[in-house]
């Protein structure tokens, strides 16, 4: 329905363009969410610049801008390279990417997932701690494919996986930009980012000291 598009992106940058028209900086980032295929995200990409440009005619005023893409379904990381030609930044939603690696629901996995648990039949609740061996693989493979192709790639991670430490040193390990989560996780995120941060530098440290 690109009407939806229209109108959340002139909304956009409606807004954008009254924040730069008061000497404030902006730069907005649209993120085209649920993308499978690369053509699905050069289409919605293509209305997001056309309205772009009819807004900064009407205003009379540019503004500089992102557009990119979340991650969150398989293919989408499995043809990162090719979505990274036309993206300029990558957000995985691991909420989406859990489920939809795993083939559960959030909504229902909670009626089966304690039993799983308590048979040791998972070690961890996927949907509140990163499964780094599955979801985490499809990840990594991404931030390659991506940055093989566009360098200047800037990566995220966006979900309830932003606020837990073990996903945050992943994301450190991964050289990503930054980790989007809930509110009350910030403070939690916060640290395990400064904690991943130190040990990432004490590891280059005795790296270099061995060499």
């Amino acid at each position: 329905m690109p009407e939806i598009t229209r109108m959340q992106v002139r909304a956009i940058f409606e807004a954008a363009c009254t924040v730069a028209g008061r000497k404030g900086r902006v730069q907005p980032e649209v993120m085209i969410p649920l993308v499978a295929h690369v053509h699905e995200f050069r289409r919605q990409a293509l209305l997001v610049r056309e309205v772009a440009e009819q807004v900064f005619r009407e205003r009379q005023i540019t503004v500089p801008y992102l557009l990119g893409t979340m991650i969150e379904l398989p293919r989408a990381a499995l043809t990162a390279d090719e979505i990274a030609r036309e993206a300029q930044f990558f957000s995985f939603g691991t909420n989406d990417l859990t489920q939809t690696t795993w083939g559960l629901s959030r909504d229902d996995s909670g009626r089966f997932l304690p039993h799983y648990l308590e048979q040791g039949l998972i070690d961890d609740d996927p949907f509140q701690v990163l499964d780094l061996g599955g979801v985490g693989k499809l990840m990594a493979m991404a931030v390659k494919l991506g940055r093989e192709t566009r360098q200047d790639l800037k990566l995220g991670i966006c979900g309830e996986h932003g606020g837990e430490p073990n996903a945050v040193f992943f994301c450190e390990a991964q050289r990503m930009n930054y980790v989007s989560c809930s509110p009350f996780r910030v403070p939690i995120a916060r640290l395990a980012a400064a904690q991943a941060a130190l040990s990432e530098r004490g590891t280059m440290m005795r790296t270099r000291g061995t060499l």
